[in-house]
């Protein structure tokens, strides 16, 4: 594993090149996609003609299967060659996309679709597990982190986006943020995490047990509480890191008070699963494989949110495409902090029959709250909160849910 600190000096600003290296490699994989589908349903065609014609139609189809192979070919090469192009040529320097709001959102979502392939090629475009301030990784050592918290406090609370979203998505709905909020109402330092959420939400667990484990050894004051705030994936994220964390007996663990998972997931996202089956399906046949092997470049991150999983155990040396998956391992709720939960439906009541099938849009009311009639992570059954008539993302800044979270931290 590579250190946060390491990862922060060797990350590398030229954004702007990778990512339109990797715009010409995509369209190039879209391109031959779109040659695989169609000659799939050229081979449907003219095997019914033959049936009519005989023989007949054999030059035809020759003819038309050179022309559309050389076509689909010449435009894959070129995109090829205008990707090595744009990986030397393009001058990206001095721009760094990520530290913007709109380039944070862009790269939040690529990431979160292919952000896994993206880690493993090295790319720069691949968003490392950080601190950010105003859009910009801090460096974790004491004289950096004293800098960047000059009324740094014992007590920290770590906030961590969802799938596809960056620290700038609890900006949602407008400003102030929870973070800042909670910085003014409870005298508290809030710490705006991001991280790369195409990887599998177990790594993602272990480089933030990393990074909490080095900014508690460098705060400039002793810290007393720890906190961890996350939205969807985010409090999957957390829950795994904690979990990593007190098997390796790390000392920051035993000073998390609270976890709080707004919308998230715990047993499992529909969406995930509903792509699941549709990968399988149209791989199937030859027409609609090309669709079925887009949706099976999904990330590892989008993946795991099929059914909650927490560790390496739910996706290492499995096949993750089987159309019945293996059960997941129940990760049980971190000692010594108390967990709390918010759901939100469309519908005003969660009982009601489109909430109960919709949900908030992405993630269903027993699923946010861990339970249904098959499983139980354990939340007390006085720890959540509903949010009625609100969609997924109002989770991220909502006064409903700002003044029920002050009132969880607080014990009032």
């Amino acid at each position: 594993m590579v250190a946060v600190t390491e990862m922060h000096r060797d990350a590398d600003p030229d954004e702007i090149r990778a990512l339109a290296e990797l715009a010409f490699i995509e369209v190039g994989k879209a391109t031959r996609g779109i040659g695989a589908m169609h000659r799939a349903i050229a081979d449907r065609v003219f095997s019914t003609v033959r049936l009519g014609v005989g023989g007949f139609a054999a030059p035809t189809q020759l003819m038309h299967d050179a022309i559309a192979e050389g076509t689909y070919r010449s435009i894959a090469a070129g995109c090829s060659v205008a990707a090595e192009v744009a990986s030397r040529t393009i001058d990206g320097h001095g721009s760094t996309l990520s530290q913007t709001k709109r380039g944070a959102v862009a790269l939040g979502a690529l990431t979160g679709l292919i952000g896994d392939a993206l880690a493993d090629a090295h790319s720069p475009l691949a968003q490392q597990m950080s601190v950010r301030i105003d859009g910009k990784a801090c460096s974790l050592d004491r004289e950096s982190l004293a800098h960047d918290h000059p009324d740094a406090t014992p007590d920290l609370v770590f906030f961590l986006h969802g799938l596809m979203e960056t620290e700038f998505a609890w900006e949602i709905g407008g400003i102030p943020t929870y973070g800042s909020r909670l910085a003014n109402d409870l005298e508290c330092t809030d710490l705006q995490i991001r991280y790369n959420t195409g990887k599998h939400i177990s790594e993602n667990g272990a480089e933030l047990a990393l990074l909490i484990t080095e900014v508690a050894a460098n705060w400039p004051v002793p810290v007393d509480q720890i906190v961890l705030v996350g939205h969807s994936m985010g409090g999957l994220v957390a829950r795994s890191a904690c979990h990593q964390a007190a098997l390796a007996g790390q000392e920051w663990a035993t000073k998390v008070r609270h976890i709080v998972c707004l919308g998230s997931p715990h047993l499992g996202a529909p969406l995930a699963r509903t792509v699941h089956l549709a990968t399988a399906a149209l791989r199937r046949i030859p027409e609609s494989r090309p669709l079925g092997n887009l949706l099976h470049r999904r990330s590892g991150g989008i993946r795991d949110l099929h059914a909650g999983s927490l560790v390496d155990e739910d996706w290492r040396d499995r096949d993750l495409d089987a159309l019945r998956q293996a059960a997941i391992s129940e990760v049980p709720l971190h000692t010594g902090a108390q967990h709390s939960f918010v759901s939100a439906t469309i519908t005003r009541s969660p009982s009601h029959p489109l909430g109960r099938v919709i949900g908030d849009g992405l993630v269903l009311h027993g699923s946010a709250g861990g339970r249904d009639r098959r499983r139980n992570i354990g939340f007390a059954d006085d720890a959540g909160m509903h949010l009625a008539s609100a969609h997924h993302f109002t989770l991220l800044n909502s006064d409903s849910v700002y003044t029920w979270l002050v009132r969880r931290l607080t014990g009032s």
